[in-house]
């Protein structure tokens, strides 16, 4: 992927690091800028920084210490932040709990779906007069998935491609009923992040993938030791490092460009003719749909 001539202050490529992943190594040309978004401060300031020719912008999703509950995320403000700095790609790292024999503790999975169990989370961009349906069957960019299962499979991880993930609130693990339930359903990992996530960057227009750490096996496989915090850091402590080199192979592999159908989600999408819409609504999302219809400069 080659760098594009901007400013420093802007980025291709962003990581959201999840449950002990603070942190990304190896970064150059470092800055530190805070986004202020019409939904609020995002979960910590971004860390801009040059990872060979590629610019990235890492967000650590629980905010630096880990101080933020699944469901107080402020995932609007996240994803509007990054897209507001220029990034066109999202890889998002999770702690996952797994739902099936094969998929151990410390493997890594990529997945391919979503069924959403949470409750109440702000999961949309629009409303307030602007209506838009994007097309959610794939949660995931096919292409970014792709080029992360291959980073997976050069770092000597055990990676899986493909899988179903439930999200569910927390912050408490499934009880055994609910873990069955799951995996009646077909699900293969559940986690807590990767929703509203997944959605605001397709109505964003962004390529968003997750690599998902295994961690434990949930609540279902009764052989096992109840899931505990401890538990999850120190299997997340083993596999941050692993997780760490897969995003960077994966960004010296990303094309220079996106070859997918993620930046034109709202080409069909959006619903409400423009001079209809409110002008705050357009100056608020203005990052997002300013492709799309005019939005007229404050007086």
């Amino acid at each position: 992927m080659q760098r594009r001539n901007r400013d420093i202050n802007t980025a291709d490529v962003a990581i959201i690091g999840g449950t002990g992943f603070y942190q990304m190594d190896g970064l150059t040309d470092l800055e530190e800028v805070d986004v202020d978004t019409p939904f609020g401060k995002p979960s910590d300031s971004i860390l801009l920084g040059t990872l060979g020719p590629v610019r990235l912008a890492f967000l650590p999703r629980h905010g630096r210490g880990h101080r933020i509950l699944p469901s107080e995320l402020p995932a609007l403000a996240n994803i509007w932040a990054l897209k507001q700095l220029g990034v066109g790609r999202v890889i998002s790292v999770s702690a996952v709990g797994s739902l099936r024999d094969e998929l151990q503790p410390l493997h890594v999975v990529v997945p391919d779906q979503l069924i959403d169990r949470t409750r109440g989370r702000p999961s949309t961009f629009f409303g307030r007069g602007l209506v838009a349906h994007v097309a959610f069957a794939q949660p995931f960019c096919p292409v970014l998935r792709d080029v992360l299962y291959g980073a997976g499979e050069t770092s000597g991880a055990k990676t899986h491609h493909g899988g179903t993930s439930v999200v569910i609130d927390g912050p408490a693990f499934s009880t055994q009923a609910e873990s069955r339930m799951y995996r009646a359903w077909n699900a293969d990992i559940i986690g807590m992040t990767a929703l509203p996530e997944a959605k605001l960057a397709r109505e964003a227009e962004l390529c968003y993938a997750n690599l998902s750490l295994v961690t434990d096996y949930d609540a279902w496989h009764e052989s096992r030791e109840p899931v505990t915090a401890e538990m999850i850091i120190g299997n997340l402590t083993k596999n941050v490092e692993t997780a760490k080199r897969i995003v960077a192979t994966a960004v010296g592999a990303l094309s220079p460009e996106r070859e997918c159908a993620c930046p034109d989600a709202l080409a069909m999408a959006l619903v409400t003719p423009g001079n209809l819409v409110p002008e705050d609504t357009k100056r608020e999302l203005e990052p997002i749909v300013g492709r799309y219809m005019r939005v007229e400069a404050l007086s």
